[in-house]
């Protein structure tokens, strides 16, 4: 693991030259161009809207501004593991160049929605302001919790990368995944509304969503600074941390044993 992240330190300038490059080109045909950062969240954050709060009449107060807190970061996240799981396999003309580090690719598509997410969080301070929520003290947490959140998110999809050049069914279910994960992650939805599953308490049941599913520990954090403008709860973010170290682990494991493989594969 530490080989890796210092490899990925070492080829930093390469990596940040790839980022810019993705997210020049990815907006460069559109007439739009740059402006699609901001526009697809708020299209989807207005059709959520439309949906579960005017539909479904959701009584989460200032529910626009509600669910985007939560839907930049799932945005972030979602695109970064989807995008990344064939990063490696769908780049063969440049994995069969000599000595090109493939722990880059992935890489570079967490760091080209990271970049991508924090140019939309002028949005989300926008949107605030227009239902009166002004930003407190409390945005100083942003950084710890976007670190947690960039590394469990950089280890993911290390560890789906590795396994795609082999296994390329894996990132259609990938996307599946995501998808499934996106309903049980409590982004259209309030994890207060959680019930008492079983003999289980609403604060274990509550406990045990974050347990089973780190997105729901990272989106609440989110919506601590930005919505609650509360200290995020640490307990939940540490174990995300930790669970981030092993998977990290993992995937450095298995992208060191196969990446000698993956020119011939691809």
């Amino acid at each position: 693991m530490i080989r890796n992240l210092t490899e990925l330190y070492q080829y930093r300038a390469l990596l940040f030259a790839l980022s810019t490059r993705e997210l020049k080109a990815r907006y460069r045909a559109s007439v739009l161009g740059f402006l699609w950062t901001f526009l697809n969240p708020t299209l989807n954050m207005l059709v959520y809207v439309l949906v579960f709060g005017v539909l479904m009449k959701s009584n989460v107060k200032h529910y626009a501004y509600y669910l985007f807190t939560g839907l930049l970061p799932w945005i972030y996240f979602s695109t970064s593991v989807m995008g990344g799981t064939s990063s490696v396999s769908d780049r063969r003309d440049l994995l069969t160049k000599v000595r090109f580090p493939a722990q880059v690719l992935p890489a570079t598509v967490v760091l080209t929605n990271l970049l991508n997410f924090l140019l939309s969080l002028p949005l989300l301070l926008g949107l605030g302001l227009v239902f009166g929520v002004m930003p407190t003290w409390h945005v100083i947490f942003l950084v710890p919790v976007l670190i947690v959140q960039t590394f469990f998110t950089l280890a993911l999809t290390y560890f789906f990368a590795a396994l795609n050049v082999a296994f390329r069914d894996l990132q259609h279910i990938v996307g599946n995944l995501i998808q499934m994960m996106f309903f049980l992650t409590p982004v259209l939805w309030d994890l207060k509304s959680v019930p008492a599953i079983g003999s289980l308490t609403r604060e274990e049941s509550q406990s045990l969503v974050m347990t089973f599913n780190p997105m729901a520990s990272v989106i609440s954090a989110w919506r601590d600074i930005f919505y609650e403008q509360t200290v995020p709860n640490w307990q939940p973010l540490g174990t995300v941390a930790v669970l981030s170290l092993v998977v990290m682990y993992i995937s450095a494991g298995v992208f060191e044993r196969r990446r000698e493989e993956f020119a011939e594969l691809v």
